[in-house]
């Protein structure tokens, strides 16, 4: 498959050489596999002439929560040290499970990318075609990033406090039901289990088969099958806004307006014992 978000594998490996190309590698550890060393999995095998895109490394140090966006400034910064140039078309690529990349995909995007895709399939897609791996690190150039952020793509807790009183936009939670339904402990540790008052529950992987997003049929049934309303703004939420995006990169496919990510997620609202909380 090759969209304006997707490309195939067989395309990619066409187009490698393409100058116009340039290739990320995001992949990232998930929730309770923090010891996985993942810029040690990068030099142990990527594709060729990908760079190493470090969700972790590239949010904001300084905020303790997880995966928090960087300042544009700092962002832009990060990218030409690493040789990222904002008018190439940007592919990019994580384990295979859609888990990191949309992730990647939206912060581009959302700092000023226009030509940003995904490998579908990611790199086990890559592996199963049989396509070559390379070892080590990448030479690269200088970069050429200037950050556009676009700050109506996040929202604060401020605004989803209002939108779950008020009613104001659907919040969308991407976290597996047992979380969501308080049946389940949270990975992190000193978090509450439940969801934000009136959110309504889309785990993520229902959006996803073998590395890419449903057909845009399927993709349908599961936004309205949990009550999703194309008609009015909706929030993306998660455990801490990995997991969202592959809500927003699922809309967006699906041409839905006035869709958002809540970027502090549950990792901020879970951890405040001021904040209500459902079940109660």
């Amino acid at each position: 498959m090759t969209t304006a978000f997707f490309v195939a594998a067989d395309w990619l490996a066409e187009h490698i050489d393409d100058p116009e190309i340039q290739i990320l590698d995001a992949r990232m550890a998930p929730p309770g596999q923090e010891h996985r060393d993942m810029a040690g999995e990068y030099r142990a095998g990527h594709i060729p002439g990908a760079l190493f895109f470090d969700i972790e490394a590239l949010s904001d140090r300084a905020s303790p929560l997880p995966h928090m966006m960087p300042r544009p400034e700092a962002f832009a910064v990060a990218m030409r040290e690493l040789g990222v140039r904002q008018d190439k078309h940007l592919v990019i690529y994580d384990e295979g499970n859609l888990f990191s990349a949309p992730r990647a995909w939206w912060m581009l995007r959302t700092f000023g990318a226009e030509k940003v895709s995904i490998l579908a399939g990611g790199l086990a897609g890559w592996q199963r075609d049989e396509w070559l791996l390379r070892e080590g690190e990448e030479a690269h150039e200088g970069g050429e990033f200037e950050a556009k952020f676009t700050p109506q793509a996040v929202v604060r807790l401020t605004d989803v406090l209002l939108a779950s009183h008020e009613k104001t936009a659907q919040i969308v939670d991407a976290r597996p039901a047992a979380r969501f339904n308080a049946q389940a402990d949270e990975p992190r540790p000193g978090l509450r289990r439940g969801h934000i008052p009136g959110a309504l529950n889309v785990p993520w992987t229902e959006l996803v088969y073998e590395g890419e997003l449903k057909t845009t049929d399927e993709l349908n049934e599961v936004f309205f099958s949990h009550d999703v309303s194309f008609d009015r703004p909706i929030i993306a939420s998660c455990g801490s806004g990995v997991t969202a995006a592959v809500v927003v990169l699922a809309l967006a496919t699906l041409d839905v307006p006035d869709v958002t990510l809540y970027d502090g997620a549950w990792s901020e609202w879970g951890a405040r014992t001021d904040l209500p909380v459902e079940p109660a």
